[in-house]
């Protein structure tokens, strides 16, 4: 099987993964998809989101598929006045990931990481391995460790 530059750093690292990958064409399916794709629970496959702050700081969110992040309380959970999600164009050259590939590991730059709390209780959650039709499942405590993440609750109630 083909190695993701996620899966070489979670190696590197000493984090367990299961590897797992989904059909897609050219484009992105949506996490939802995703899920239904792996037959997984959607609260337990993260999407990674990214937001520019009012200070003009970036912030990387992991939130379940299904939910949608309350920008407010992502604000909040990294001491922001505001934060906005980026265009899609910034993507690729902040992070060096594509959309529907984005992953909390081995971004370009390290940002700070925030996981919806309901991360820490589960006892697997899958995040994208870098690259579209890819995931890897892994245990979100040890993710959450490796990234330096923090857990706030995120999602729109």
């Amino acid at each position: 099987m083909e190695k993701t530059n996620v899966m070489r750093i979670l190696e590197q690292h000493g984090v367990a993964y299961t590897p797992h990958t989904y059909p897609h064409g050219k484009e992105a399916v949506d996490g939802v998809q995703v899920a239904q794709l792996l037959s997984q629970d959607p609260e337990c496959v993260y999407k990674t989101l990214v937001a520019r702050g009012k200070s003009g700081n970036y912030f990387v969110f992991d939130i379940p598929v299904a939910e949608e992040l309350d920008l407010k309380k992502a604000a909040k959970a990294v001491g922001e006045k505001a934060v906005e999600l980026i265009h899609v164009k910034e993507l690729l050259p902040l992070t060096g990931y594509v959309r529907g590939g984005c992953s909390p590991i081995g971004m370009k730059k390290p940002f700070p990481v925030v996981f919806h709390e309901i991360a820490e209780i589960l006892p697997t959650i899958m995040v994208s391995a870098g690259k579209i039709g890819w995931q890897i499942e892994c245990d979100p405590n040890e993710l959450i460790a490796l990234v330096g993440a923090s857990t706030a609750d995120l999602i729109k109630a």
